[in-house]
């Protein structure tokens, strides 16, 4: 009887604590996309949510452990808006067209509050080596990386006229960055613009 007692205790502590790291993750991806990732802080955090200092300390030890999570909580919800529901189009022209439909949903929403995460982050650590930077850097080229396959396929079958795959879907990245930045600041003519860029690159 104890034995299951303590284990029932052990369980009810554990989901408690994810409950809790799951809160205050989803704040601090707000927070970073807002205000970036240098930042977040326990007291913040603490303050925002409701919840002790103390106790979202122990969750995550340190700051640089903090942003990590964050990191990873935001690519993980970015993967289940943008990339995930894409990946039911077949690979090439279409599944390409479903990321960017996708991805103007995810920014212009926004997922987060101030718009796409690794615009906001990404300039914050370029120049700052380390963890959180490789981190950043990871996740932009894996997205990048993601767009230029399909770009590749669509190229092989000849949905798209001759391209450069790697070159078009660094293209496609920068001019998204920057239709994110024109809608925080309210240009209406930022998707327009964004859509024309998109067809100039594939015909």
């Amino acid at each position: 009887m104890q034995d299951a007692a303590g284990s029932e205790i052990t369980d009810k502590r554990l989901l408690r604590g994810a409950k809790t790291r799951q809160v205050v993750l989803r704040r601090a991806v707000d927070l970073a996309s807002l205000e970036g990732l240098g930042g977040l802080s326990f007291g913040r955090l603490a303050t925002d949510t409701g919840l002790s200092k103390a106790g979202i300390q122990t969750l995550f030890r340190t700051k640089e452990a903090l942003q990590l999570a964050t990191i990873d909580a935001a690519r993980r919800l970015f993967v289940d808006a943008v990339i995930r529901p894409a990946q039911s189009k077949p690979a090439g022209l279409q599944r390409f067209q479903a990321l960017m439909d996708n991805w103007i949903d995810y920014a212009e929403t926004p997922l987060f509050a101030g718009g796409c995460f690794w615009t906001a982050t990404l300039a914050e650590f370029d120049s700052i080596p380390g963890p959180v930077r490789d981190a950043l850097v990871a996740d932009k080229a894996e997205w990048v990386t993601t767009l230029a396959a399909d770009l590749q396929q669509a190229t092989a079958t000849g949905e798209v006229k001759p391209l450069d795959p790697a070159l078009v879907a660094f293209q496609t990245d920068a001019v998204l960055s920057s239709a994110n930045s024109a809608l925080r600041y309210g240009d209406p003519t930022a998707l327009p613009k964004l859509r024309r860029s998109l067809t100039t690159f594939l015909t």
